[in-house]
């Protein structure tokens, strides 16, 4: 137990002790106190118990419904106030409601229970036959406030809890999601280039094995950059990095196609045609990595699938929109069975408002197509 829940602690039962002579204070602290006035002090006084209704809401219960009898008793037979200190049963009131919204239906039926005993010996003991009937329709009254009232506050916070809930849960699933997408639009381009290299230097390692070691290289080269870029993703993941400070290296974006395509031309053997029309600028971070990721998958499904030697990448600026189109005039195989990566590249699209197609071209081939809308740009 820390500190601070020892205070609190602390601070609820000392509240209890105070409480009896905060109702005895607004009992007689005057003589001239009018009747009305003494219930309201009475009632008032209950929030010296709030640390322990929070803490033990039954046993608060019982200690707020003693006060109104006992101090009714407390009183002249004669003075009027014996009835008017009834009205401070609503602190009892107050405190079954809360009962009813935060503990369990054995425990809340419980404490209604109490209160209907208690409140209606009160009522018959201390009330004038004349006002019995007018006292004992307000009690009943009262008593169903509270318990409807604890009832609806119950099932505010049980669907509250559950929205809760549930937003944990999606937000756990769109990170999974995130981070799949990630790592799979990272690993499958370097995949795809190492297998061809591997091939390559399967094939010419007996008869050209200059052309055998730059394929080597190649593969030396992209293991290294995927390992690097895991390595990123994985320290961010954990938060930590135990062996050192990780590099700081910006997200990719679309400043780096002129790379990726010379890497695609020299790796997998398959020139890019990158063409960039529109203004020039830096977009959001989340739109640049975007486009990176979904130019990137592209160019890997037509390494793997394509069985060409080129492809066209356009990428453009205009309406308030980034439009990017791969397209090449290779068989096309890729459409037959969508995967994981189009899967992907529709999701990224579809998290920024925006459009995505992917299938085969118009004169053959396969096309990627995705419109995404820029920040400020009018729907």
């Amino acid at each position: 137990m820390n500190a601070t829940s020892t205070s609190r602690g602390g601070a609820a039962w000392s509240g209890l002790v105070l409480y009896p002579f905060a109702v005895g204070l607004a009992l007689f602290g005057s003589a001239q106190t009018a009747p009305a006035v003494r219930a309201l002090g009475v009632a008032l006084s209950a929030v010296l118990l709030l640390g322990v209704v929070r803490r033990a809401p039954l046993f608060g219960l019982v200690v707020v419904l003693l006060a109104p009898p006992v101090a009714a008793a407390a009183q002249q037979s004669g003075d009027s106030g014996r009835e008017t200190t009834l009205l401070a049963f609503v602190a009892a009131d107050a405190v079954l409601g809360r009962l009813v919204a935060t503990r369990g239906r054995g425990r809340w039926i419980t404490g209604a229970v109490l209160c209907a005993v208690v409140q209606t010996a009160a009522v018959l003991f201390f009330v004038t036959p004349e006002n019995l009937i007018g006292a004992a329709v307000v009690a009943v009254l009262a008593l169903l406030v509270a318990c409807v009232a604890g009832l609806l506050a119950g099932e505010r916070r049980a669907h509250a809890e559950a929205l809760r809930t549930r937003a944990v849960a999606e937000a756990v699933t769109e990170e999974r999601l995130r981070i799949a997408r990630e790592l799979h639009d990272m690993v499958s381009h370097s995949i795809g280039v190492i297998a061809i290299q591997s091939g390559v230097a399967v094939r010419v390692v007996g008869t050209r094995p200059d052309a055998a070691r730059e394929a080597l290289s190649a593969i030396e080269e992209t293991s290294r950059e995927t390992l690097a870029g895991l390595r990123r993703t994985l320290v961010a993941l954990r938060g930590t990095d135990p062996v050192g400070p990780a590099p700081l290296a910006p997200a990719a974006g679309l400043g780096d196609l002129g790379a990726l395509a010379a890497h695609t031309a020299r790796d997998a053997g398959i020139a890019v045609d990158l063409v960039r029309t529109g203004p020039e600028g830096a977009l959001p971070a989340d739109i640049e990595l975007a486009a990176y990721r979904i130019v990137q998958e592209s160019l890997t499904n037509v390494v793997r699938h394509a069985g060409v030697d080129t492809c066209r990448v356009a990428v453009r600026r205009d309406d308030g929109a980034l439009v990017l189109e791969i397209t090449d005039a290779g068989t096309g195989g890729s459409a037959t069975v969508p995967g994981m990566g189009i899967t992907g590249m529709r999701e990224r699209v579809s998290l920024l408002h925006g459009e995505f197609s992917a299938g085969p071209g118009p004169h053959g081939g396969f096309r990627v197509a995705a419109r995404i809308p820029l920040p400020g740009a009018e729907r």
